[in-house]
């Protein structure tokens, strides 16, 4: 079936696409997400002029709060540890180091202890992405407490690795029950616009996947499964000797996620802060994202020794953390009880159900320690 408005040419990539697809028959939407998202030259997240901010809003951007109680996170984690000397945290897809640098910039003036013995490294794969970030980072780079780097280091001997809406970023296939048969749904080109083709699966790890997770999908129910994303975890598993895996990102367990609430999947395209389900109207030049599987997370992570600390919303996670202090950290020193109330309504966009609070999660992992207590997943 025709997909989508005719998208012929609409963008460069989507000229090298339909010729990629019309040389080498149909691929699967994983490959075309990735391709939309990472290709070198014309890819949402990594082409030269990209400006992923302009088209919807993360926690980072809302408010330095965020990166504030993430930074008190670490420290707490950095004691749980032993405090250790270095203690390395590694953020993953850390784009133009927004929330490195407000959890820097926090740690250097509140956590000097924490501070002393932090080794940050942002890793983000766009050049141009990392240039910004080097200017964001200058002082702590200068200071020696952050490297910026394109790839994850080989060995995290002891630290943290933060994926912040790292997950949400990752391609994935997507997949449609046809008559009691999983289909695997391809991009193919008609000669006019991008066409949605269903086939047999491309791997059977697929089939695998929603086996694992007890997941059985009803009868025209389409579904995304993130191969990307469990690999990737089993990945900085090995790599991380003792430690955790700290992500925040939006998404549901797997009982949740393929539940009758989702029958048409999670993924959106999203452009200028709307979001919409045509999928191929621009290539590379709109973002594309899906729900993450929080269980599929877990189960992978265990293959890589990783054992699950707490999935909390992100919401509860800020407020045990706020609550120590009732949001001290939330207000500049000389800020106008104007600027104040600007940042309490900020904090409620963090916090609420009706915007990020319940929406986003927080999972983590933790890895060569016995089942450690935080502050972030304690009880009210």
């Amino acid at each position: 079936m025709a997909a989508g408005t005719p998208a012929r040419f609409a963008t460069p990539l989507a000229e090298l696409l339909a010729a990629r697809i019309s040389n080498g028959g149909p691929i699967s939407f994983a490959e075309y997400m990735e391709a939309c998202l990472y290709h070198p030259e014309h890819g949402y997240y990594t082409k030269p002029q990209a400006q992923p901010d302009a088209d919807y809003y993360t926690s980072p951007t809302v408010h330095p709060i965020f990166a504030r109680l993430i930074a008190r996170q670490l420290a707490e984690m950095w004691e749980v540890c032993g405090q250790p000397m270095p203690f390395r945290v590694v953020e993953a897809g850390a784009g133009a180091g927004r929330l490195a640098a407000d959890l820097l910039d926090f740690a250097a003036r509140a956590l000097p202890a924490f501070y002393a013995a932090l080794h940050y490294t942002a890793v983000e794969i766009s050049d141009p992405q990392r240039q910004r970030a080097a200017q964001r980072l200058a002082r702590h780079l200068a200071a020696g407490r952050a490297t910026l780097a394109a790839t994850l280091p080989e060995q995290i001997p002891v630290g943290c690795i933060l994926a912040n809406e790292l997950f949400d970023a990752m391609p994935v296939h997507r997949l449609v029950v046809e008559h009691g048969a999983l289909q695997e749904i391809y991009v193919g080109w008609d000669g006019q616009r991008f066409v949605e083709q269903r086939g047999p699966l491309s791997t059977p790890a697929l089939r695998e996947y929603f086996a694992r997770q007890d997941v059985v999908l009803r009868e025209g129910q389409q579904a995304e499964a993130n191969l990307a994303a469990c690999r990737w975890i089993e990945d900085v598993g090995r790599r991380l000797g003792r430690g955790f895996l700290l992500t925040v990102d939006y998404g549901h367990p797997a009982a949740e996620l393929y539940d009758e609430r989702h029958l048409r999947g999670t993924l959106l395209a999203y452009r200028w802060h709307r979001a919409s389900e045509d999928f191929y109207a621009a290539p590379g030049e709109q973002d594309l994202t899906a729900h993450v599987n929080f269980t599929a997370l877990e189960q992978s992570g265990r293959c890589a020794g990783l054992e699950t600390t707490g999935l909390v919303s992100q919401a509860r996670f800020l407020l045990a953390l706020g609550r120590a202090n009732a949001f001290a950290d939330l207000y500049e020193p000389g800020q106008t009880e104007t600027d104040r109330f600007r940042a309490r309504l900020q904090l409620k966009t963090l916090l609420f159900p009706e915007g990020m609070g319940e929406t986003f999660r927080v999972l983590i992992q933790h890895k060569g320690l016995a089942r450690p207590a935080l502050t972030g997943l304690a009880p009210f």
